[in-house]
């Protein structure tokens, strides 16, 4: 006979039953809201509006002052040092006497030099007087001979001797020259002892002192500096890859590092040619590699340093401007898209008042790493979906 299940085993399975379909449905419910979950709409891009601004399009550099005039004062004869009237920050006039150089050497130079002038003037007078002696002899003899009062050899004897005498004025004469340029010579000598300002500014540096032998045989050593500071002059490096966008005329604006917020403002005098050395990025290092080198280009200007507020040798933080604009539509490159390889030419999505989005074409100015002038395509207040991507990688 087959067995009978007890009534309570077929309850305990119905239960069993029951209980693993209410799991399945709970875990069906689960997995269709997770699912929803991934599968529902992006957040909507964020947005930006066209606004007014100013914009600068410019090529950064970094420089240094330096007075736009200036002249090293040196020594041009040797001896010690007796007095220094200059210390650096003088103000100085032109033709005030700096340095006093002892004049020992040179004005018994000078004395010797005169003596002998004075002696061979002494030798010159005595000579045109026997130039002239043997001139009244010679005519006396001339006279007698054709009367045959005198020998011939007497008239020729009287001959040479005139033309001795004229020959020995000459080489005096000569001699007299010689020695009064070397005198001339000398007196310069002698008063280069006493060294006056050539020019009327600001003592920089003082290189020697007083009590210091100078030895300006080889060379003329360097006493002080004397600059004009009421014009300062940014000598400009500009890396090979910018210097092509630099040129005389254009405006330049730089702050230094003392003062950020205070902007000197000139236009380019000069850029130089020839690099004036190859030098390494940051004092000699590049970022990307210790042997790295780059070349550099100097670009000059001017400015103003009526207040003198500048300083030899500061760091500029130079800015060159090629493209300005002021009070103009402006929007961030974070919410333009380029089109294919033009560099004016982008698109921008405009979102209306009804959610709706609306591609425009947009033509762009002037330009800095953020933000654009906008010619053509948008209007003030405009609204613009934003690109992640741009967010994320704005225009360099």
């Amino acid at each position: 006979m087959p067995l009978l299940k007890p009534p309570f085993l077929s309850l305990l399975w119905r239960h069993k039953f029951s209980g693993l379909c209410i799991v399945l449905v709970v875990l069906a419910i689960v997995g269709s809201a997770l699912w929803r979950q991934t599968q529902a709409a992006p957040p909507a891009p964020s947005s930006v509006v066209v606004t007014r601004a100013n914009i600068e399009t410019t090529v950064t550099a970094l420089g240094n002052l330096q007075p736009k005039r200036y002249v090293d004062v040196g020594a041009q004869v040797s001896g010690q040092i007796l007095h220094l009237h200059a210390q650096p920050g003088d103000l100085i006039a032109k033709g005030k006497l700096l340095v006093e150089i002892d004049p020992s050497v040179q004005k018994a130079a000078v004395d010797a030099g005169r003596a002998s002038l004075r002696a061979l003037k002494a030798q010159l007078v005595d000579q045109s007087a026997q130039h002239k002696l043997a001139t009244q002899r010679y005519a006396r003899l001339h006279s007698l001979v054709s009367d045959g009062a005198t020998s011939l050899d007497d008239l020729q004897s009287a001959q040479a001797t005139l033309t001795s005498t004229g020959a020995r004025i000459e080489q005096l004469e000569a001699q007299i020259a010689q020695t009064l340029a070397t005198l001339n010579a000398d007196e310069a000598r002698l008063g280069y002892t006493r060294i006056y300002a050539p020019i009327t500014g600001t003592v920089v540096s003082v290189d020697a002192r007083e009590g210091q032998t100078l030895n300006a045989t080889y060379q003329t050593p360097d006493i002080l500096r004397i600059a004009d500071l009421t014009t300062m002059t940014v000598w400009t490096e500009v890396s090979e890859a910018d210097v092509g966008k630099v040129k005389p005329g254009m405006r330049a604006y730089f702050t230094t590092l003392g003062d950020d917020q205070r902007r000197w403002d000139g236009k380019v005098r000069q850029v130089l040619p020839a690099p004036p050395t190859q030098t390494s990025i940051g004092a000699g290092k590049s970022p990307a590699s210790g042997n790295s080198k780059v070349v550099v280009y100097t670009a000059l200007f001017d400015v103003d340093n009526a207040d003198s507020a500048l300083m030899p040798q500061m760091t500029a933080q130079v800015a060159f401007i090629q493209e300005q604009a002021q009070d103009t539509l402006a929007a961030p490159f974070s919410a333009l898209t380029p089109v294919g390889a033009s560099q004016d030419v982008f698109t921008a999505r405009v979102k209306h008042d009804d959610g709706t989005t609306e591609v425009r074409q947009v033509r762009i100015g002037a330009r800095n790493r953020y933000t654009a002038q906008i010619l053509e395509g948008l209007k003030l207040d405009d609204v613009l979906l934003q690109n992640d991507d741009n967010v994320a990688n704005p225009k360099g």
